[in-house]
């Protein structure tokens, strides 16, 4: 049941086994098909939303709510057997993981990849365990009316989740948290110690975001038996482990499960529509109180449904838009059930609106161009772990640099680095794992299903984050294969039906004449690498070939266009007079033949720019990579290359165009 081939939940494959007729029918594009897929996708939404119906706020401490962070040391054990099973046959989570066998310290959250110095676990595939004792406080075990849940940030890929070796929840997918409610198994244990044991799957296959392959090597001339690799079709290593904190937090049995906020504003007045969902009781007393940074009850409502209106209203502007940017009012929810037991939850709300035109984004009505960068999660030793240290300089260099925006390339980020965007103006293109899906297998039905859950998974926890403006279902797919245009119209359909207050897009890099998904999405995203992958080397041939791209794409489909990626790699410190490629001249120099035509199509319909990459990172090994990609403008340090200087003149030059800054901030000077 566990092996490395399975990753697909039993929900996925009960509601999505299909024939290999009807897949065949879907890719010949078929009308029987599409009225055949149509009914599937039916059955698809309603088990989506039957299984994701509870919400996934963030854990915070209130008046009501405690939370115990038990992350930090773990011990750790690859399973090594060859169908990596062995922990399951042996059902290692009944008893402590180091009376199995062997077992290392592995920090929590982190990749265990960098951690040690063996290779094995660096390229590990497969199932590894992690078990930690802690201590959870008598009196949560001794109020039965305390209600304790265990919550995973991320792992990847494929989780399963014992506490004192009984099973309380799996998960499919990584970069997204989950949790359960482990309230009925420690009451039923004696004592107050708690054995949290989590294996964890990296394997990627044909139905996974991002999707992958196992392959393994017959010839045994040249491989032993039973070996194998993964095979993938992104750019970035494939870290895995506990990348994010894992939590004890407790609310009461009657709680706040889930709140839905959207705003908009008409003259000086806010408007906040909420919608509260409470379990556990069915007769909860609901208030919700709006107050302002200085503390003032600007509104309140009670119900668990309504509108707050707010008279002069601050509005969340993004980050050198306005001289009071990223204004945050605070929403206190208060749930009180028949018994008098009071839960709370609070909430920062930014109210701000987000339109799309046939050539400007619209912020709060006023045209927004995206100056900013694409990043990853990832850093030296730790991998994609979230770290603070490292989320606090990289904000701290995007606003030394002018930077207002980032997309999440190429899955979502840490929740915690999205309220940093809220708190500080940075506005974010929210995108989800849906990257590398190039073989035609990825885009069938059960694939799509899993798509769906993700995206669901997405936006019930990011919903409400202001700086989160446009949500991204893929990058780059090979969406000019048949199968596409339905796959991405069902998908971007469904993200809509699930937020229909921001605009939806994927990032593409098909021809286009050839992209069957594009007519679905509100904003097109291009990734284009002229003088590099296309022409290495010919740097003047980047004007042409840009001003032809951008033209071609508005001329067909009459939308605005963000040149989501562009860029070149340069190893720090390696120069050349003329500029030759892997040089930071070179590197320069196509980002100012690209910038020259941004210059101009931004006056037509180019709405925004974004350098791939933020800072250098890892890659699998291959000989086009030394040590990882580097594009980034900054190295993996942190250190910045003389792009990142050209990039910081450029942004804070565009930001000031718009005449709204006060003097201080007129400088780049942060």
């Amino acid at each position: 049941m566990y092996k490395i081939e399975r990753l697909t939940s039993r929900a996925q494959r009960k509601c999505f086994s299909v024939n290999k007729q009807t897949v065949e029918q879907r890719v010949m594009g078929s009308s029987g098909a599409e009225r055949a897929a149509e009914r599937l996708l039916l059955a698809a939404l309603c088990s989506v939303c039957q299984a994701l119906q509870d919400g996934m706020l963030f854990p915070t401490e209130s008046p009501s709510r405690e939370v115990k962070d038990v992350s930090g040391l773990w011990i750790f054990r690859a399973d090594e057997s060859p169908e990596r099973s062995r922990g399951f046959e042996q059902q290692w989570y009944k008893s402590p993981l180091a009376e199995t066998g062997p077992v290392i310290d592995m920090p929590v959250p982190s990749s265990y990849n960098d951690i040690t110095q063996d290779a094995q676990i660096r390229d590990f595939i497969g199932w590894v365990w992690y078990e930690k004792d802690v201590w959870v406080p008598a009196r949560w075990i001794q109020d039965r009316g305390t209600r304790i849940v265990l919550r995973v940030g991320s792992a990847h890929y494929y989780s399963v989740l014992w506490v004192n070796g009984v099973k309380v929840t799996e998960h499919v997918g990584g970069h997204l948290p989950f949790e359960a409610d482990i309230s009925g198994v420690l009451r039923q244990t004696s004592g107050n110690q708690c054995r949290i044991t989590i294996a964890v799957n990296n394997t990627l296959t044909l139905e996974t975001l991002p999707p992958g392959t196992i392959q393994y090597m017959t010839d045994r001339s040249r491989y032993p038996a039973g070996y194998f690799v993964q095979n993938t079709n992104f750019d970035f290593f494939n870290y895995a482990g506990i990348h994010r904190p894992v939590l004890l937090y407790t609310t009461p049995k009657a709680h706040i499960d889930d709140i839905t906020v959207e705003t908009t504003f008409s003259d000086n007045i806010g408007l906040v529509s909420f919608n509260v969902s409470v379990l556990g009781s069915s007769k909860a007393a609901v208030k919700v109180t709006l107050s302002a940074q200085d503390g003032r009850c600007v509104a309140s409502a009670d119900g668990s449904r309504g509108v707050l209106k707010v008279t002069d209203v601050n509005l969340w502007w993004p980050y050198l838009m306005h001289e009071n940017p990223a204004y945050l009012y605070s929403m206190e929810v208060q749930a009180t059930a028949e018994d008098g037991q009071t839960d709370v939850y609070t909430l920062p709300v930014g109210i701000r609106t987000v339109k799309v035109t046939s050539t400007q984004f619209l912020i709060n009505n006023k045209p927004f161009y995206f100056h900013g960068v694409n990043k990853h999660e990832d850093a030296d030793i730790r991998g994609k772990g979230f770290d603070w240290p490292l989320v606090v300089k990289d904000f701290n260099l995007m606003k030394w640099m002018g930077a207002n925006s980032f997309r999440t390339s190429h899955y979502p980020y840490a929740e915690e680095i999205l309220q940093m965007a809220d708190r500080h103006g940075i506005v974010i293109i929210d995108e989800c794992p849906g990257v590398g899906i190039k073989d035609i297998r990825s885009f069938g039905n059960v694939s799509l299903a899993h798509h769906l859950t993700v995206m669901e998974e997405l936006v019930r926890r990011d919903k409400n984050h202001p700086s989160v403006v446009m949500w991204s279902v893929a990058n780059e797919p090979a969406s000019e294969m048949p199968p596409a245009g339905f796959y991405f119209k069902e998908l971007v359909s469904h993200t809509r039906s699930l937020d229909s207050s921001r605009p939806v897009t994927y990032i593409t890099a098909s021809n286009y004449a050839r992209d069957l998904g594009a007519p679905y999405v509100d904003v097109i995203c291009v990734n284009s690498y002229f003088s590099w992958y296309q022409d290495p080397g010919h740097t003047e041939l980047i004007g042409l070939q840009l001003n032809t791209q951008f033209d071609n794409w508005y001329g067909k489909y009459q939308k605005p266009i963000i040149q989501s990626e562009y860029g070149a790699d340069a190893v720090p410190g390696l120069h050349s007079d003329p500029p030759m490629m892997f040089t930071e001249e070179y590197q320069k120099t196509v980002l100012q033949n690209y910038h020259n035509v941004f210059d101009q199509k931004r006056k037509e319909f180019v709405i925004g720019e974004l350098i791939w990459n933020f800072a250098d990172f890892m890659t699998s090994q291959s000989i086009i990579r030394v040590v990882g990609n580097k594009k980034g403008i900054f190295t993996r340090q942190r250190q910045p290359k003389a792009g990142a200087f050209l990039l910081r003149e450029r942004y804070w030059r565009i930001a000031n165009e718009t005449g709204v800054l006060p003097t201080w901030a007129r400088y780049p000077c942060l």
